[in-house]
């Protein structure tokens, strides 16, 4: 009877004590998909809540009443021909544009009729992948180039340079510079400040798909194995010059219109491989990747999508009320994003962290572990100081050996007379000291050099363990907020925090699991 009551109260405190532990709120994902299935893009209209239109295999469905019902508005017939961006075009909220596998579509009456304003060549050029409207410019990215309309979709030329025929994958537009455009493309990240006229490469890198499409394999380009992936970019809307970029080695962020870049921080994320990424207007960071949806705040990544059953998320959306809605491959959902007050997550911290050993221990083990302490570099610098004030010393030893012969001869005589022989042996001592050694010694290039190294492997051991530990961190929280029914799920993170934590023995030399364990029996 007793086992039974402590295992009801452990069962309790999962379910509702941890509650309030949670960084995401519930994390309830509500299905608003109404029988849609591979959802790729979302459009609101600010003034209405309630309306939505969802691009999808198959067309665009439309409703009235925020998902309860949908009406298929735009049929695009064969295949997996589907809709893959939407958008809002000028003026006002009564024109539209559906980018879909087969051409660019436009609507002027809040998306009941449409008309096919582009038709691409073949099927590469017909697959509309990005897309951005200005009045009546439209630049629309395709599987075989950028193409720019000047009159609102009558006419159409490609784009000057290597963007004019190298897939696009995104596009994003800056919110005060209405000339000022960005194309993530094959070869890296494109702007332009004059409207399409010309353009320069502000990021250079390899992107490529899950599967290698045609015009990429014929394209010559050797990959440097260096250069991150381009997936995805976007702009804040709120901050102008703010870009993101989605890459295969996680997120970079400029903020100065695409002049440098610096990687944002990685904690928390499960995979660097970014496929996609969303700004909301009041500039949270998502992004969307193969293990789930992630949220960007106070360099660390926290999964919005522990509850979210889906293979993969295609599109991401939030609107002026907090809604986050999911395009995926199983249909569309909604969450309403919390944020927990700073005091909240301060609390939150300090229970995980309770049994943890301390970031600066596990640092300083993994350091000494791996003989890269600065000690180690003073006690060399000290010993080549020392060996200036030592003597040289030299030893020197010698030996002579000689022999004396008399001749004698006359007339009559002759004779040769054997001396004694001469010998002679010595030996000589010498010390000598380098004093200029005092004040530079030649050793000191060679240490120097050491010390650059150390200093690179070190930095190196302190961002690994560091990213290690507070990913470890995060995942128990993980595993505190799914319920006892997701048991997949649940052992998966096991299994990760299993391995993140011999990660940690294996940089400290079993340190950590000594810690840990010292820390849990105490």
């Amino acid at each position: 009877m007793k086992r039974i009551i402590v295992f009801m109260v452990m069962v309790t405190y999962c379910l509702f004590g941890f509650s309030a532990l949670s960084l995401a709120g519930d994390n309830t994902w509500e299905d608003i998909s109404a029988g849609l299935t591979d959802v790729r893009a979302i459009l609101f209209q600010e003034k209405n809540p309630a309306f939505l239109l969802a691009g999808a295999r198959g067309g665009v469905f439309k409703t009235q009443d925020t998902g309860k019902s949908w009406r298929n508005v735009l049929i695009l017939r064969g295949g997996d021909i589907g809709v893959n961006i939407l958008t809002l075009g000028y003026p006002g909220d009564n024109y539209l544009y559906a980018a879909t596998d087969g051409g660019l579509f436009m609507s002027l009456d809040k998306g009941e009729r449409w008309k096919r304003i582009f038709r691409g060549k073949n099927y590469l050029e017909s697959k509309c992948r990005a897309l951005a409207v200005f009045s009546n410019n439209i630049y629309l990215g395709t599987g075989m180039g950028l193409f720019i309309s000047n009159d609102n979709g009558h006419s159409w030329r490609k784009a000057r340079g290597q963007i004019g025929n190298s897939p696009i994958y995104a596009l994003a537009s800056d919110p005060k510079e209405a000339n000022f455009l960005y194309v993530a493309a094959l070869e890296g990240v494109f702007r332009t400040v004059d409207g399409g006229e010309g353009w320069k490469r502000v990021f250079a890198g390899k992107s490529k798909d899950d599967v290698e499409t045609p015009e990429e394999a014929n394209t010559g380009i050797e990959e440097d194995a260096k250069a991150p992936r381009v997936r995805f970019i976007v702009c804040d809307q709120s901050k102008p010059g703010y870009l993101y970029l989605a890459t295969n080695r996680g997120v970079y962020a400029s903020r100065d219109r695409g002049i440098n870049w610096e990687p944002l921080s990685s904690h928390g994320l499960l995979s660097q491989e970014i496929e996609s990424l969303m700004v909301s207007s009041d500039s949270r960071i998502y992004a969307v990747t193969k293990p789930g949806i992630f949220e960007y705040q106070e360099g660390d990544w926290r999964e919005l999508s522990l509850e979210l059953m889906v293979k993969k998320v295609n599109f991401l959306g939030k609107n002026l009320q907090g809604n986050l809605y999911a395009a995926c491959d199983k249909g569309l959902f909604r969450l309403s994003v919390t944020h927990p007050k700073k005091s909240e997550r301060g609390d939150i911290a300090a229970f995980y962290y309770k049994d943890e050993p301390k970031i600066n221990e596990v640092q300083q083990a993994a350091v000494k572990y791996a003989e890269a302490t600065p000690d180690k570099i003073k006690e060399w610098r000290r010993k080549a100081k020392m060996k200036a004030i030592l003597p040289k010393l030299t030893i020197g030893l010698d030996s002579s050996q000689s022999t004396n012969y008399e001749i004698y001869t006359s007339a009559t005589t002759r004779y040769v007379y054997d001396g004694p022989d001469d010998e002679s042996r010595g030996w000589d001592m010498t010390l000598s000291w380098e004093l200029g050694d005092l004040i530079w010694n030649q050793d000191q290039t060679a240490i120097d050099v050491r010390s650059k190294l150390m200093v690179e492997l070190r930095n190196d051991i302190l961002d690994e363990v560091t990213r290690i530990y507070f990913e470890r961190l995060r995942v128990k929280m993980e595993i505190d907020n799914l319920s006892l029914e997701e048991r997949k799920k649940r052992m998966e993170k096991e299994l990760k925090l299993d391995e993140l934590s011999a990660s940690l023995d294996a940089l400290t030399g079993g340190y950590f699991s000594s810690m840990l364990a010292g820390n849990s029996n105490s």
